[in-house]
């Protein structure tokens, strides 16, 4: 493993890199409240198999860092998903696996949606996640609210202050709740809450939290990104879609299937939560492998 950065017009985003240079181009994306560890046992496996593996840290996460000061700190999913393309761009990969969950998936699915060209195969945490905006005020089932009592705190100061004040702290309480049964350690918890120290960390997510609810303007450089996204395009490129049984934060997205128009496959890990490649990492390996191959298959 060796960890790099590479320049975009946006971003120095750093990352890890797994596997021989030459290897067939895979890349996977970590969530919220998560870093690039959730994949520090997963990518090696999938490395194993013949990849060459780069994580990255998003936006506000870790090493990585805006280049203009003047850049509004944007979390909004359109910015997610041209992140990860500029990344590809900039790294020279033509077409890669891609994949991830929570706000790693959605860049994926964004990418997957918009330029399906550039994606091999697909492998995304809950599914489908691109965010619906126009319907982000219908409500869901109560016990469904009750889960996203942070996503509403953060819409007003007092959760941003909650944030600023304790990262860690509301990380970790994110961390317990989301995955009951996954027996995680403090020195766990640890190697991926210094990426939270990045200072854009929350401006991010307190953006990213408004900006899905329409509470807040997104950055005019994605509005045509936004725009596409809000007519919720189908993905059509071969998907391995997973959900956790234990998810805290996510009760499943069986009816999510609808939306994906090539092979798809859904798959349930038991007694998994939402972080689903570090609770389950040879589980996660497999069905990158499997996306890989079945793309390879059918050409």
């Amino acid at each position: 493993m060796q960890q790099k950065t590479v320049t975009t017009d946006i971003l120095d985003i750093a990352y890890r890199e797994y596997g021989a240079p030459d290897g067939w181009p895979c890349i996977m994306g970590h969530g919220f409240p998560y870093d690039v560890n959730a994949y520090a046992e997963t990518a090696p496996v999938i490395a194993e198999a013949g990849a060459r593996v780069l994580v990255p840290w998003l936006r506000g996460y870790g090493p990585t860092r805006f280049r203009i000061a003047s850049t509004l700190r944007s979390g909004e999913q359109a910015a997610l998903g041209a992140d990860l393309l500029a990344f590809m761009d900039a790294l020279r990969i033509e077409h890669a696996v891609v994949g991830g969950y929570d706000w790693g998936g959605r860049a994926a699915c964004v990418v997957a949606a918009l330029h399906p060209e550039r994606v091999i195969g697909l492998v995304s945490g809950n599914s489908y996640n691109i965010q619906n905006i126009a319907k982000s005020m219908e409500p869901a089932s109560p016990p469904e609210e009750a889960a996203l009592w942070y996503q509403y705190l953060f819409h007003n100061e007092r959760g941003r202050r909650a944030l600023e004040r304790d990262r860690r702290g509301f990380a970790r309480q994110l961390w317990a709740m989301w995955s009951p049964k996954w027996k995680f350690d403090d020195a766990t918890f640890e190697t991926s809450a210094v990426s939270f120290d990045n200072p854009d960390f929350v401006d991010v997510v307190i953006h990213s939290y408004r900006h899905r609810y329409a509470l807040v303007a997104g950055d005019p450089a994605y509005a045509g990104i936004e725009a596409k996204l809000a007519e919720q395009p189908p993905i059509r490129v071969p998907t391995i879609a997973i959900d956790g049984d234990s998810d805290g934060v996510n009760p499943g997205t069986a009816h999510h299937a609808r939306k994906f128009e090539s092979a798809f496959e859904r798959r349930v890990f038991i007694d998994a939560g939402h972080n689903l490649p570090q609770e389950r990492p040879v589980e996660w390996a497999q069905a990158v492998i499997d996306v890989y191959k079945a793309a390879r298959r059918s050409g």
